[in-house]
């Protein structure tokens, strides 16, 4: 009487099945490549036939319950569900999957945006964790190919690029209002030094950000350019010194730098013209701010010394 554990063993297609007694795993795969017609050199993987789970460990091997059936895989075999194909055909289902994995691969290597959508697919929290490069490349894809790759009909992944856009607008505002703040604060330190002692008058430094390149014949630098001709309310993503030299160079100027036409360059100008006057509007509103609360500090200093005043001829 034979002492091993029975077991089933297929292939990849599920088109061959033998049933085996073996009494420990390496057996398992003796006996397999052998019913199965593999070389017993070429090295196998053994996997629960029913959900693909690797089986490496002896002891597993052995706590499993008799008659469970195992799948042999060499080469570039990879475990599949079990589709209802008929034997004569099984091949085919084979060099499709292989063929599906060949393309899904190039076009990752073509569009970083396609790995990003299977992540999507797989688990939509996942955007939380992307950055903004990586949103930024999901807004830039083509809308048809996002939905097919998501699953989405093609009106919702547009809204799905429009929210994202919208985020990234919100977070280019948050880094505005941060830089504008300190603008204002090195205002405020300016002015102090003024009113401590005389300026020291010097060359003003400006700093360009590694990598940016400065068009030598607009004066723009390269990121600039890139805002302006950008999707959505461009205005919003300059710093104000940009919007001060956009408003500078004037309309034909900038339909030059742009290649646009009047009519699309007079609009921009007149976005980039309502920004800078609000954000003027907001310096001058925390200057006052500012300037109230040096007045209130020094409002009591004045009164005591009017009572200081008074109170000599009132003894």
């Amino acid at each position: 009487m034979t002492d091993g554990k029975a077991c089933k063993v297929c292939n990849f297609t599920r088109q061959t099945s033998y049933g085996v007694a073996v009494p420990s795993l390496d057996e398992l795969k003796k006996k397999g490549c052998e019913f199965l017609g593999f070389s017993p050199s070429d090295p196998v993987t053994v996997v629960l036939e029913h959900d693909g789970t690797i089986v490496e460990d002896q002891g597993y091997f052995l706590c499993l319950p008799s008659n469970t059936k195992f799948m042999l895989l060499h080469n570039n075999e990879t475990w599949a569900p079990s589709r209802k194909i008929d034997g004569g055909t099984a091949w085919m289902a084979r060099e499709s999957m292989l063929l599906e994995a060949d393309t899904v691969d190039a076009s990752s290597a073509a569009a970083p945006w396609v790995n990003l959508a299977q992540q999507l697919k797989q688990d939509l929290t996942s955007i939380i964790l992307m950055s903004e490069a990586d949103l930024q490349s999901l807004v830039d894809a083509p809308c048809s190919q996002l939905a097919s790759a998501l699953g989405f009909q093609d009106k919702k992944a547009e809204e799905l690029q429009e929210t994202l856009q919208r985020t990234l607008d919100r977070k280019e505002e948050e880094r505005q209002s941060k830089a504008l703040l300190q603008l204002y604060v090195k205002a405020v330190e300016k002015e102090d030094r003024l009113q401590e002692g005389p300026s020291h008058q010097g060359p003003v430094d400006v700093d360009v950000p590694d990598g940016v390149e400065v068009d030598s014949v607009s004066g723009f630098m390269s990121r600039t350019l890139m805002v302006l001709k950008g999707k959505t309310s461009p205005e919003t993503r300059l710093s104000t010194e940009d919007l001060q030299m956009v408003m500078s160079k004037g309309p034909e100027v900038m339909r030059q730098v742009l290649g646009w036409d009047s009519e699309r360059t007079t609009v921009l100008l007149q976005a980039c013209k309502a920004e800078l006057s609000t954000r003027l509007q907001q310096i001058q509103a925390m200057q006052s701010i500012s300037n109230t609360q040096l007045d209130g500090s020094r409002q009591p200093n004045a009164t005591n010394t009017e009572e200081a005043a008074e109170t000599p001829g009132s003894s």
